[in-house]
């Protein structure tokens, strides 16, 4: 059977959603917005502070998991910002270095936990095949707001003098105290239960119930949340996932030297063209999750865009000609970044139970937080101007992505027929099968 057989069958399973309490398709679309607009925008804005000072490993990815369940995610996301507002805050006044190694330490331990508190908070809240577009438009106001700090320190580096502290002070001082602004405002909107009534909220449960019923909350056990490890599929998506954030960890670092030293371009111009990559970025990680929830599919974005990315980082390296060489750099940007959401919600599709989702979610930020070490230093400075080891790098990390994704889809494919010749339970539940 084809993958229009395998929707039809999941659908088959799940009975029709209009006729939860009454609702009708337009209710139901507006109590889906009330969500979006609290609990989008807040995890976006959270995320942009984070990524205005950030590169850091995902060391504390199991513990913000664990404890967005915990504590609760209003009091824990916007906590964790707060706090690490004003550690950022604390570098403007810090002269030692072995002060600021500590500082930076506790930076990255709060840092890290945020990101997959914010995308196990996204897959509870919706359905499997509303879960792209958000990832996606989670991940856009996050690089959106995030592109924006370098604007802003060149802002703060003018308030040079002003209290006896110097331009790096201030940008410092400034950011944090930002930071901890957006902290404050985000308060309550990772809470979307407080905008809805009673009913609206049991709509929601029976909707996600019904999607993959796991919407009841299941008593912690340390065996259960480690028994994840063992499903080869979840070090598959976060294989996936390492080799996206190498690419897309490296051009964030390297764009505007490669712009510069490999294109030509002045420094002045190589920091400006390093912008629109990202809004093409942006449109098509938006398009592509649109049109995944739509047709419930998956896969097929991710090998498109490691195959575009390729193409990108081929014209990037034996193209000759600069503005070709630079539309190479919009195909390597769009194809990297928008993997990100995209096996984000080929995971979340394919997974099923509180604590397994949070196991799985910081797993694949921890391989993300590897990505990006790794995309730090694949660009090397002795390699200018070609960094063809660090172009190289990038294509093997694409081709690693295809074979993954090409190897999980066959698997699925088989794992479904099993499914709907009742010679297999996939992830405990009769009926479900897994996305494409």
């Amino acid at each position: 059977m084809d993958h229009k057989e395998d929707i039809e069958y999941v659908e088959s399973q799940s009975p029709a959603v209009d006729d939860d309490l009454g609702f009708t398709p337009r209710e139901q679309r507006h109590i889906i917005h009330k969500i979006d607009r609290r609990l989008i925008l807040g995890l976006g804005l959270l995320f942009a502070a984070s990524l205005i000072d950030r590169t850091n490993l995902g060391n504390a990815a199991i513990a913000g998991s664990i404890l967005v369940r915990k504590i609760g995610p209003r009091n824990f996301l916007s906590g964790i910002t707060f706090v690490w507002g004003v550690v950022m805050m604390c570098f403007g006044f810090v002269h030692d270095w072995k002060v600021m190694i500590a500082l930076r330490i506790i930076l990255g331990i709060f840092e890290a936990s945020l990101f997959p508190g914010a995308v196990y908070l996204l897959a509870l809240w919706y359905s499997r095949y509303d879960v792209h577009k958000r990832y996606s438009s989670f991940y856009l106001l996050s690089t959106i707001g995030a592109s924006l700090s370098g604007v802003l320190a060149y802002g703060f580096m003018q308030m040079a003098g002003l209290g006896g502290l110097s331009a790096w002070q201030w940008i410092f001082v400034m950011e944090g105290l930002l930071t901890c602004v957006i902290a404050v405002l985000s308060t309550g909107c990772s809470q979307s239960t407080e905008l809805l009534s009673p009913r609206e909220i049991e709509f929601i449960l029976r909707r996600i119930d019904r999607d993959r019923s796991d919407a009841d909350d299941e008593v912690f056990s340390l065996s259960s949340f480690l028994a994840p490890a063992l499903d080869l599929k979840i070090w598959g998506f976060g294989l996936i996932f390492l080799c996206s954030t190498v690419v897309a960890y490296a051009m964030a670092f390297f764009q505007p030297i490669i712009l510069s030293q490999k294109l030509g371009f002045g420094i002045g111009a190589s920091q400006a063209l390093t912008t629109p990559p990202y809004f093409f970025a942006g449109l098509l990680m938006y398009t592509q999750g649109w049109a995944g929830d739509k047709w419930h599919f998956r896969s097929p974005i991710i090998i498109y865009n490691a195959l575009q990315t390729i193409v990108g980082l081929c014209i990037l390296e034996w193209v000759s000609a600069p503005g070709v060489q630079y539309f190479g750099i919009f195909l390597v940007a769009a194809g990297a970044n928008s993997t990100i959401p995209a096996v984000l919600a080929w995971q979340a599709n394919n997974i099923r139970g509180q604590w397994k989702r949070a196991f799985c979610s910081a797993s694949i930020i921890t391989f993300g937080g590897i990505g990006g070490i790794i995309g730090a230093v694949v660009y090397r400075s002795q390699d200018a101007p070609n960094f063809f080891p660090g172009v190289m790098a990038s294509i093997v990390c694409n081709i690693i992505i295809l074979l993954v994704a090409g190897m999980l889809t066959v698997h699925f494919h088989l794992s479904n027929r099993k499914a709907r010749r009742g010679t297999l339970v996939i992830e405990g539940l009769p009926g479900f099968c897994y996305t494409l």
